[in-house]
C-alpha cells in the first residue's frame, strides 16, 4: 500500500477536523487480499505517531457482535433470528431498561415479519435468543477474532485513553460507554459498547475475515440478497450509491455499519477492500451531523479511490 498516496488522505483529514466541533479522528484504508493496513489518528490538530486512543465504536457493536457470529456460527440463526438480525422482526427502536428486568421484558415482544425498523430492541434480543441456544455467552460466542485493543467498555485497560464523547450529569463521558442502556446494564450487550484502537479494529476486521471467509461468505449472500433491503446478516449496506454514508466510489456489495458517536466501517466486497473512520462526533452535541457526513463522504471517497489504485 502506498504510503505516500494515503498521507494525502491524512493532510485533508487534518483539514477537515479544523471546521470540525469534536477533537478526534482515527482512520485507516484496509486490503484484505495483501491482510494489510494504513492508519493514521489525529486529536486536538496533533498527529499521533502511533495511534493509541480507545474510540466508543456505539452501534458497531451489533456488527462486530451478532453478524460476527452469523458469519462464524450459521446454524444458530432460523429463518426467525434472521429477522431480528436484520430488523424486521417488529421491534420497537428502543428506550430506557432496567437492569432488573430488561432480559424479561426484550423476550415479551412477539417476533413477527415487518418493514426494516433500526432497533436496539431487535440487537439485544438477537444475542438473548444466541445465548438461549449455544448456552453460551455473548462474549464467548462472538470474541473469537478480537484484537487486544478491542474490548468492552467495563474492560478498558486502566492506561486506555478515550476521547470525550459527551456529557453526562454535566461531566465528561471519558472511559465509560455514551450509550446509556450499556452503562446501566453494565455487561456485556449486543446493540452497543464496544471500544476499540484504530489499530485494534482494523487487526480485528483481518481476523473476522480470516477465521470465517467473511467476505467470501458476503459475496454468496449479495447473490440472492434483495436490494431494495437495508440490512444483510445484520450488516448495513448503501442503497444510494451516489449518496451513500459508506462514500462515493463503493460497489453496491458493499457491506459494514455506522455507530452514533461517529464511527463507521465499510468493506467492498467485489474489490475486498475496506476502511474505517473513528471519530468523537458527540463530544459537545449529537444533534448536528453536517460536519460528520462531510468528513465521511469527502474522506470514504478518497479512501475507496485510493484502495482502488493499489
Amino acid at each position: 500500500m502506498d504510503s505516500n498516496q494515503f498521507e494525502e488522505i491524512a493532510l485533508h483529514a487534518h483539514q477537515l477536523m479544523s471546521e470540525q466541533d469534536f477533537d478526534s479522528i482515527a482512520v485507516a484504508a484496509i486490503d484484505f487480499k495483501k491482510n494489510q493496513f494504513l492508519c493514521f489518528e489525529f486529536q486536538n490538530g496533533v498527529r499521533h505517531l502511533e495511534p493509541f486512543l480507545y474510540f466508543d465504536l456505539a452501534s458497531l457493536t451489533k456488527a462486530l457482535t451478532n453478524s460476527a457470529i452469523r458469519l462464524k456460527q450459521p446454524e444458530l440463526f432460523d429463518p426467525k433470528m434472521d429477522l431480528l438480525l436484520n430488523h424486521q422482526a417488529g421491534l420497537p427502536l428502543g428506550g430506557r431498561l432496567s437492569k432488573k428486568a430488561w432480559k424479561e421484558f426484550i423476550f415479551a415482544y412477539e417476533v413477527k415479519e415487518s418493514e426494516t425498523l433500526y432497533s436496539d430492541y431487535s440487537s439485544l434480543r438477537t444475542m438473548l435468543e444466541l445465548e438461549k441456544k449455544s448456552g453460551k455467552s455473548l462474549k464467548d460466542l462472538c470474541s473469537f477474532y478480537f484484537d487486544e485493543e478491542l474490548v468492552y467498555w467495563n474492560e478498558l485497560p486502566e492506561y486506555a485513553l478515550t476521547p470525550m464523547s459527551g456529557m453526562r450529569e454535566k461531566k465528561p463521558i471519558h472511559k465509560e460507554v455514551h450509550d446509556d442502556n450499556c452503562l446501566v446494564l453494565n455487561q456485556f450487550v449486543s446493540h452497543a459498547g464496544l471500544f476499540a484502537t484504530i489499530d485494534g479494529l482494523a487487526k480485528s476486521l483481518l481476523n473476522l475475515n480470516k477465521e470465517t471467509a467473511m467476505i467470501t461468505q458476503m459475496q454468496e449472500k449479495f447473490k440472492t440478497f434483495n436490494q431494495s433491503q437495508r440490512f444483510i446478516n445484520g450488516f448495513d449496506h448503501p442503497q444510494d450509491l451516489e449518496n451513500t454514508l459508506a462514500a462515493k466510489g463503493c460497489s453496491a456489495h458493499t457491506f459494514g455499519h455506522l455507530g452514533f458517536t461517529g464511527t463507521s466501517f465499510w468493506i467492498d466486497s467485489d474489490r475486498s477492500v475496506g476502511h474505517i473512520i473513528l471519530t468523537n462526533a458527540t463530544q459537545h452535541y449529537w444533534y448536528s451531523r453536517a460536519g460528520l457526513t462531510k468528513i465521511r463522504k469527502e474522506l470514504g471517497s478518497e479512501l475507496w479511490s485510493f484502495l482502488a489504485r493499489e
